[in-house]
């Protein structure tokens, strides 16, 4: 499948990264804008703009996503792939592609929507979580579901650990999640709201 992928920090990077050594055809990366950082106020690339240009991928990094639309319509994608981009998208993207916007999310949706689930899930004293691949709506992380992994949570991890282990799980269930969808083997399931 051709895909464009959104995705900014180093969750999203892995993934992409994952994606690249695939048998589909990424054709676009988008990310963030670049940001001042540090004393001297330099911007700084997000990783996935790095791991992006490291591949000699094209990146897009647009201040509004609906300003964009001509040009990620230009990549006909099949599907969109977003992990932790930091944005919501907007419907006539969410409409895009033929296959829809399919999301990594790092935590077992419905539980900890929203932009801080790894964090969340420690600090909440949670022992379990996991990535749900969703597919993406007009809501904050509300969308069908399309596949879940659980993963315990160790007693030493921090963010960044849970982080690296939470993208390693999502990249692999996400490969295994598109080919399904794309040979449609794959019904999508309500989330339960009442959580």
């Amino acid at each position: 499948m051709r895909i464009v992928f959104l995705g900014t920090p180093e969750f999203a990077s892995c993934i992409l990264d994952r994606l690249l050594q695939s048998e589909h055809e990424v054709v676009s990366a988008y990310t963030k804008p670049d940001k001042p950082a540090g004393r001297g106020q330099g911007y700084q690339y997000s990783r996935v703009k790095k791991t992006a240009l490291l591949k000699g991928l094209p990146v897009v990094q647009p201040h509004s996503l609906k300003e964009d639309f001509a040009r990620l319509a230009s990549y006909e994608p099949d599907v969109i792939v977003v992990a932790a981009y930091g944005k919501i998208l907007p419907s006539s993207i969410l409409n895009l592609p033929p296959r829809g916007c399919i999301n990594v999310h790092p935590s077992l949706l419905p539980r900890l929507r929203g932009p801080a689930p790894i964090t969340g899930a420690i600090l909440a004293g949670h022992k379990v979580t996991g990535v749900s691949i969703m597919l993406l709506d007009e809501g904050m992380d509300t969308g069908p579901i399309l596949a879940q992994e659980h993963i315990t949570i160790l007693d030493h991890d921090t963010t960044g650990s849970l982080s690296n282990r939470l993208a390693e799980v999502g990249s692999h269930l996400l490969l295994e999640t598109l080919s399904l969808w794309q040979n449609n083997q794959i019904v999508p399931r309500s989330q339960v709201h009442d959580f």
